[in-house]
């Protein structure tokens, strides 16, 4: 249930579409639809990630690039 972090940072683990499994932490402005609209500070871009493809999620501090 990433939708209770809103407003917050978290880690992800993520499966694309290819099946490539990532680590990611991101700052989630927001869960509609299936689709978790967010800052990546990974990529330091806004992404969309599908929340079925969101395998594991956890709160964190933020983390630099």
């Amino acid at each position: 249930m990433i939708v209770k972090y809103t407003g917050r940072y978290v880690e992800i683990v993520y499966q694309d579409n290819a099946g490539c499994l990532t680590q990611r932490t991101i700052y989630v402005h927001g869960v509609r639809g299936g689709i978790v609209r967010a800052f990546c500070t990974t990529s330091q871009a806004p992404r969309t990630f599908r929340v079925d493809s969101i395998l594991a999620c956890m709160p964190t501090r933020r983390r630099t690039a």
